[in-house]
């Protein structure tokens, strides 16, 4: 992307955030903020550019706002640059605190969900008294002529900026799930990176089978979203000086501080540093979502006044305690778990024998015929795009369960590394089939314990069997060194006529379907495993997705 390009992104992202229409002078000041010298001519310059592309509009002499295919440009157009936004928009969050404990005034950090139910402000309210809340200090407002109530509470991104403000650093690290037994904390069973994703961390775990918030209120153990930061071990002491502060005033939600360099809830900590957990934020409300209620949950959406919020219980009981000295596992990521099998992959390109990558997802017996049916409808209906090879496999433990193993894109980096080609894996995304194709979200491998596309399908974001509108399917970005190029695609096209799903070989610094390779390598975007499984659920099938990774010889699989 141009420089232009990158100016123009910023005026869209401005332009995004007022509510009024905007006029150049305030746009070249913001753009200032941000790094960007530009003048007013030059601002007029490039909405001009932004109008004439029906990004923008101009309302007379008030100044410009952006459209509705300006907020789609800046939603998908660009998610190669939007995975580096998602962790500047924090660290901008953090810088725009400027909250005063001492005299309880100025900007906190907040996320405004809206839900269309009175009595779901009840299931605020007990989770709010149960303590698992950054704060009980809320805003409640019910829409006029809407069944709708928008609902404000603190994000714990506000004590990272109150954090920065008394000079300690804070570095977000993670969004993730944290298991509770027995009240106590014990360790982090998914994260993800707050770097190099397109999707909010915590939002990628607001679905209601992934959280066991109502549990931990009730029994002492479920699973809470929770976030994961580091601060230099020096100020360790002051920032739990300042934390007990907070947590008089009623901010607080924080979990477990760990010592200098002492790894915590399974999570490492290097040394000279300190770990803090964190409640989630949106803990409260995704305790709705447990309930089967509607609920649009939006995270650390703005700054606002912490004056303009106020309690909505004062009866609080801490439902956590300590997690005391257990030494819990280092968490590992999908990345270091996945080389493993990518090494052990042997398919011979010639004789198209020898071991994959396959992900296997379990189904009842009972519907094994129905889902076969989709599989092959989905892939006749677009066999650009869908890898048509399966296998049925036994369930280990359940006579009544049979595994669909399907062929996993990381067979192609095994298939390239056993040819003396590196390949790494980059990404895992969500395509849409526009022409060209574009990827509308991206999580980085390198920073996620969970496979990024079993959270596509899980949060029914996918619409791979769709008969209308645009499809999104599940791809993967693959970088490979430009240097072997030549005979990196002669392989990779033998792959695609055996009926592998590549759909793009990109160019050194090309932008690949939106994804980008570093320089001095190219990209690769192939298709995802998991294509026909999402199919299968979209269906309203029930099924597994995904329970496990296995080797399986290609010489012995199905085709559909």
């Amino acid at each position: 992307m141009s420089e232009s390009e990158h100016r123009m992104i910023e005026i869209l992202r401005i332009l995004n955030t007022q509510d009024k229409p905007t006029g150049s002078k305030l746009i070249a000041d913001e753009l200032k903020n941000k790094g960007y010298n530009l003048g007013e001519r030059a601002v007029r310059y490039h909405m001009q550019i932004l109008d004439e592309k029906g990004y923008t509009e101009r309302m007379g002499y008030s100044g410009r706002r952006i459209t509705d295919l300006g907020r789609e440009k800046l939603e998908k157009g660009l998610i190669y640059d939007q995975v580096d936004f998602i962790h500047s928009k924090f660290e901008e969050m953090i810088y725009l605190t400027d909250f005063n404990y001492m005299t309880q005034s100025g900007n906190v950090v907040v996320n405004t969900s809206t839900i269309y139910n009175e009595e779901s402000i009840n299931i605020l309210k007990e989770i709010f008294e149960s303590g698992l809340s950054v704060s009980p200090y809320v805003n409640i407002n019910r829409v006029r002529n809407k069944d709708e109530i928008e609902v404000t509470t603190i994000c714990g991104t506000t004590i990272d900026g109150i954090l920065l403000s008394e000079g300690i650093p804070s570095q977000l690290q993670y969004g993730g799930l944290l298991k509770i037994e027995n009240y106590h904390p014990t360790t982090f069973t998914e994260l993800i990176s707050y770097k190099k994703t397109s999707i909010t961390p915590l939002d990628a775990f607001t679905n209601a089978n992934l959280t066991s918030i109502l549990d931990v209120v009730k029994n002492g153990s479920g699973i809470i979203p929770a976030n994961f930061r580091l601060i230099p071990g020096i100020g360790r002491a002051r920032a739990i000086e300042i934390i007990n502060k907070l947590d008089k005033i009623g901010i607080g939600g924080v979990i477990d501080i760990s010592n200098e360099g002492e790894d915590i809830l399974g999570m490492h900590v290097p040394e000279g540093m300190v770990g803090i957990a964190i409640v989630g934020g949106i803990t409260p409300f995704c305790a709705i979502k447990e309930m089967g209620e509607q609920i649009d949950i939006k995270i650390a959406e703005e700054i606002r006044d912490f004056q303009t919020l106020s309690p909505i219980t004062s009866d609080i009981t801490p439902t956590l305690k300590p997690s005391g000295t257990i030494k819990q596992p280092k968490i590992p990521f999908v990345l270091s778990k996945s080389w493993n099998l990518i090494q052990q992959v042997n398919f011979d390109v010639e004789k198209r024998k020898g071991d994959i990558i396959s992900n296997v997802s379990y189904i009842d017996k009972d519907n094994l015929d129905k889902a076969l049916t989709i599989m092959e409808d989905t892939y006749n209906s677009n066999p650009k795009y869908i890898n048509p090879y399966y296998k049925i496999i036994g369930h280990p433990n359940d006579e009544n369960k049979l595994g669909i193993a399907t062929i996993c894109s990381l067979s192609i980096d095994g298939l390239l590394i056993n040819n003396g080609i590196m390949c790494n894996p980059v990404y895992s995304g969500l395509l849409e089939l526009t022409e060209p194709p574009l990827f509308i979200d991206l999580i980085s491998y390198n920073g996620t314990t969970v496979d990024p596309h079993k959270i596509f399908i899980s949060k029914n974001m996918t619409s791979i069997s769709a008969n209308f509108g645009t499809k999104k399917i599940l791809a993967s970005f693959k970088e490979i060194p430009y240097v072997t190029r030549d005979y990196a695609v002669h392989l990779l096209d033998i792959l695609k006529n055996t009926g592998f799903s590549i759909y793009k070989i990109g160019k050194p610094r090309e932008v690949t379907y939106n994804a980008k390779a570093d320089n001095y390598n190219f990209g690769v975007v192939a298709g995802g495993g998991l294509n026909t499984i999402g199919a299968i659920k979209e269906k309203g099938v029930p099924i597994e997705v995904k329970s496990e990774e296995k080797l399986i010889p290609f010489e012995e699989m199905d085709r559909l």
